[in-house]
């Protein structure tokens, strides 16, 4: 879909371009018309040739038969591919492997004996599992396979290689890094920081401006304090901020210790209502505006939580490798408010670094519109 977009963004700036060049008289309703009838003609010409393209390798037919060679976490995912996608076109032969696995369904026997049958069973692609090979081997294997036009890939283990890994060069040097953000690219970075400011801004001037005085009033007339409730959280690179919320509180002394539970008894009124719609958070554009957050991205935590959580949750502090967020892909997966178990700061942390890892443009609208949607119809954690 994205490259049928982009192929159709590309043909129309072309189409409308040539009419620009050559000074002629353009009938846009006509001409709209046109491309709108081309590009469905196209994509239903793609959709059928997918299509039928699927149900011929289900069929049997534009195969490529695969083996496996050793074993780890990944290579057991990769299996259930193989044997439940078949429209992809892979048949899995079974796996190689030196431990002691003759018990194992489609065990075909030790590394050593895997040459031979790929001769003779013509197989197309081999994956290997990196944690089970000696350098040795996998030399041996990669050369194998280069001598007899087969495919060589590798399988690293998911256990103990979670991210990119993206080979550059220096001069002629190759280096394998481990983590290429998106945002390393400066065009990504100037693009969301021109999203971050243009939204803010929108938002600022056409519901903060008048928001702002009707909530100051209700939240003056329940309890006493500030309208604005400011608190220290960590941010880029374990810089740290000042975070602005409308006060959905009394005024305490546990806001920096204590998350909001359940049933809270410090939360007002008007801030229960503000919190269960995320009106609190609003005043965050005006840290988005400043730079110190983004829209999307990775939620802040307290000082204090950062503190515990980079001493007992693995990979936490990824986190930090960009500008938190006002929301976030583990927010509108669930992950939002109070942390109650392990498992929630777990899954919290894994969706954020995917967030960073796999960062786009349309996946932060994604994540905007489904807050959106999600601030409308209630979440069962915003308390």
């Amino acid at each position: 879909m994205f490259n049928f977009l982009k192929h159709a963004f590309v043909f129309s700036f072309l189409f409308f371009g040539y009419y620009g060049i050559r000074n002629k008289f353009i009938n846009v309703e006509q001409n709209i018309n046109v491309l709108f009838l081309t590009y469905s003609i196209q994509f239903i010409f793609t959709y059928l040739y997918i299509y039928a393209l699927k149900k011929y390798r289900i069929e049997g037919g534009n195969i490529r038969k695969v083996i496996i060679i050793g074993e780890n976490q990944s290579v057991d995912l990769l299996k259930d591919f193989f044997n439940k996608k078949a429209e992809y076109g892979y048949r899995y032969q079974g796996f190689f492997s030196d431990s002691n696995k003759k018990n194992k369904k489609n065990f075909l026997g030790k590394i050593n004996d895997s040459f031979d049958y790929v001769i003779e069973n013509k197989i197309d692609e081999i994956y290997c599992s990196i944690s089970s090979l000696t350098p040795e081997m996998a030399e041996k294997i990669v050369d194998f396979g280069d001598n007899n036009l087969v495919h060589v890939k590798f399988v690293p283990d998911a256990t103990k290689m979670l991210h990119k890994t993206v080979l550059e060069y220096y001069d002629y040097i190759p280096i394998l890094s481990r983590r290429i953000l998106p945002f390393d690219n400066s065009f990504n970075k100037g693009l969301k920081r021109l999203f971050d400011i243009l939204f803010s801004l929108a938002v600022i001037v056409f519901v903060l401006s008048w928001l702002i005085p009707i909530l100051a009033i209700l939240i003056k007339l329940e309890s006493k304090g500030k309208v604005f409730f400011k608190q220290t959280r960590d941010g880029l690179n374990g810089s740290t901020f000042e975070c602005y919320k409308f006060r959905s509180m009394k005024v305490n002394n546990d806001s920096d210790l204590k998350q909001a539970t359940r049933g809270d008894a410090r939360i007002t009124k008007i801030g229960n209502f503000m919190r269960k719609t995320s009106i609190d958070e609003l005043p965050q554009f005006f840290n988005v505006l400043k730079g110190d957050m983004s829209i999307v991205g990775p939620r802040p935590h307290m000082v204090r939580q950062t503190k515990e959580y980079s001493k007992t949750v693995n990979k936490y502090m990824v986190r930090h490798f960009v500008k938190p967020g006002i929301t976030g892909l583990a927010q509108v997966r669930g992950y939002r408010g109070e942390i109650e178990t392990k498992h929630d700061i777990d899954n919290r942390v894994r969706l954020d670094i995917f967030y960073i890892e796999n960062w786009s443009f349309l996946l932060d609208l994604k994540i905007i519109l489904l807050t959106i949607t999600n601030a409308i119809e209630g979440e069962d954690k915003a308390y």
